[in-house]
């Protein structure tokens, strides 16, 4: 990945005041967060950002619906249509178009029941089958769908717009699994197997005229109402990096949606009119059951969509071949911005007035910790492509991360060979505040049904050590680049550490750099001859360059230019050592060379006050990944033959290099 900087303007800015930090297990004294995110509302920017500065020629708060003079009161019965059926046209400010999509979602979420209307779905499910099973969803679902007002995506949904999952789908869940099976069992190929389920589940291609007609009758399976949890939940999806040409982008772009979160579902077969035979009903159950444990729906492979039997426990499937709990701390991974009081979206100040940035209300939301797989799923993808493009053209990374990943976008639109999961644990205990800021859970890795068999084993290695150097290289979710650490200021825990909870040799760390050292590379040399041995051809002690490098401009690649190194821990037992000096650094640097320390910790375009006004914000990642494993850190920094990088690896003490080779 490339960044084109503007070159720094000498800035007069006053040196920050120096403050005492807490450590994690000192929390900071006089916690005086209120109800509004931002915290200490009627700061300086806030004051100078109000029209008028006395409240007064505010922006009018924009309501959600498309006729406010007559706002809709759904029935509770009403199915999240009725809501989305009122929304307005939203405004051309994009914070606005955003808060409204959110504060209707969320209205449509909290307010959408019809518990009665699926009880009468479930039981009339369970009356017409002759066999009907549960099957319980352990994270979230979203099968078929369109598109809605302002493009939201939404799940199918039935007549009277409860959501569901059609018979169709079904169908095909079974009949697919049904013929995979079968070519696995015979070694042949989809066409001649397609022959053979024929009986079950019909052929319009076949002579035999008792086989033209399926033999079962599949049901709509709708969700069991649930009196504690909404059948609908807002979900968003995000795609952070995208390849513009030859290199990676970062250009995040939340997108909220419906899905459904851990439903329960009855499924409901039958057989037709022109069958007796219960052997075919019970053969097909057992299909449709195994190709629901592998997903249905969308997002299958980024953990959507599974659906096991009820009652079963955590069920272990024949594709996984690795896995490990995981405990996350600092500001976590977050599924959703949720906003506090739907009735009111938007950030108030102390005195009552409505919060402003550059002119523009301000959404007044909270984050919502989840454990998602597809934030595991991106991080997996971001270190491959990172490493890859040190040693492959960007072509063939494109070819190799859709094939490995999957791919939408033309020419690289794949299914892809990898599946990821998660399953979230909640702590038996809160005892601070300090430990709500933890998420815990297992991480589990699959082949998706595309992978050929004699690709199996090379993808466990690379993807087995590719999870490795995921964990020792950087956190996950909000503020990965940094570890955990705590501050006298909200939010008061920043970055985040990713610690694997195994006691498996494979996971055993070492005490010293240096030991660290060939450990380390062990790992990225299996990860590299696993590469290889899927059918890349290159030489991984000869690396390549991304393109030339500057104090403006980097690569997030492992290439040539690319270090890692790891140093040790002295007695900060809060930031540590690489932390603390970068950060020491960064405020140095402050003075008058603002601008430059942007090129070491990242920042907006809003930074760069010389930039045209229209300048559209845009998001500069930091080249700096630093990662706490106790007794060390390990530091990974892009472009770091150039200043301001390479003055920071250059203050580092006693540093131990384990990037390049």
């Amino acid at each position: 990945m490339v960044f084109e900087r503007p070159k720094p303007r000498q800035l007069n800015q006053p040196n920050s005041p120096a403050v005492n930090r807490p450590t994690r297990n000192n929390p900071p004294a006089n916690d005086h967060r209120d109800g509004n995110r931002g915290g200490h509302g009627g700061n300086n920017n806030d004051r100078n950002n109000r029209n008028g500065g006395n409240g007064g020629n505010q922006p009018p708060i924009p309501s959600p619906w498309l006729n406010p003079e007559n706002e809709p009161q759904p029935h509770p019965d009403a199915s999240f249509v009725e809501y989305l059926r009122w929304m307005r046209v939203t405004s051309e400010n994009d914070v606005i178009k955003n808060s409204t999509k959110v504060q209707i979602l969320q209205m449509a979420e909290q307010g959408s029941k019809y518990s009665q209307r699926l009880q009468q779905l479930t039981k009339r499910t369970e009356l017409i089958a002759q066999k009907s099973f549960k099957v319980q969803c352990p994270w979230r679902i979203r099968v078929g769908g369109h598109r809605g007002p302002e493009s939201i995506l939404l799940p199918a949904f039935d007549a009277l717009g409860i959501p569901y999952i059609p018979s169709s789908s079904l169908r095909g869940v079974a009949r697919t699994q049904a013929i995979r099976e079968i070519m696995a069992k015979n070694n042949i190929e989809w066409q001649e197997a397609e022959k053979q389920i024929a009986p079950y589940f019909g052929s319009v291609e076949t002579n035999n005229k008792k086989d033209q007609a399926g033999k079962v009758v599949f049901l709509d399976a709708y969700p069991l109402p649930n009196q504690n949890q909404n059948v609908l939940a807002v979900d968003m999806a995000n795609n952070i990096w995208q390849w513009d040409n030859n290199s990676p982008k970062y250009s995040p772009n939340p997108n909220p949606f419906f899905s459904l979160e851990k439903p329960m579902f009855t499924i409901g077969l039958r057989l037709a009119s022109n069958c007796q035979d219960n052997d075919i009903l019970e053969k097909v159950k057992q299909w449709l059951i195994k190709g629901l444990q592998a997903g249905v729906g969308s997002q299958v492979n980024t953990g959507y969509g599974q659906l096991n039997p009820a009652g079963i426990g955590n069920h272990k499937p024949e594709s996984e071949f690795f896995r490990v709990e995981f405990t996350i701390e600092g500001q976590l991974i977050h599924g959703r911005q949720k906003l506090q009081d739907i009735k009111q979206p938007y950030q108030k100040d102390r005195d009552g007035h409505f919060r402003l940035s550059q002119g523009k209300l301000k959404p007044n939301t909270i984050n919502y910790p989840e454990v998602r797989s597809v934030a595991f799923k991106s991080m997996l993808r971001y270190w491959f492509r990172s490493f890859a493009l040190g040693v492959l053209e960007p072509g063939q990374v494109q070819e190799w991360e859709a094939k490995i990943f999957g791919g939408i976008t033309t020419p690289n639109q794949k299914f892809g060979w990898l599946m990821v999961r998660t399953l979230e644990i909640k702590p038996k205990a809160v005892k601070s505040s300090q430990d709500e800021q933890k998420q815990q859970g297992i991480l589990t890795l699959h082949y998706s049904l595309e992978i050929p068999k004699d690709k199996q084993d090379n993808l466990q290695k690379l993807i087995k050590n590719l999870t490795w150097l995921m964990f020792h290289l950087g956190g996950i979710g909000q503020g990965a680049r940094r570890p955990c650490y705590s501050r006298q200021k909200h939010p008061y825990l920043r970055g985040s550490t990713l610690i694997p909870e195994s006691k498996d040799s494979f996971w055993k760390l070492l005490k010293t750099p240096k030991e660290f050292q060939q450990l380390f590379q062990q790992r990225l040399e299996a990860f590299y001859q696993g590469l290889q041995a899927l059918g890349v051809n290159f030489n991984y002690r000869q690396l390549r360059s991304c393109g030339t490098v500057n104090s403006f401009t980097w690569f997030e690649a492992l290439d040539i230019n690319a270090k890692i190194i790891v140093v040790s821990n002295k007695d900060d037992d809060n930031k540590g050592y690489a932390l603390e000096t970068l950060h020491e650094y960064f405020h140095k640097l402050e003075t008058p060379n603002y601008s430059e320390a942007k090129n070491l910790c990242g920042g907006v375009n809003k930074d760069y006050p010389f930039l045209n006004r229209n300048t559209k914000r845009e998001v500069i990642p930091s080249p700096v990944w630093i990662a706490d494993l106790g007794n060390y850190q390990v530091v990974t920094v892009f472009g770091a033959n150039e200043n301001p990088r390479r003055k920071y690896l250059e203050t580092l003490q006693n540093k131990v290099q384990i990037f390049p080779l």
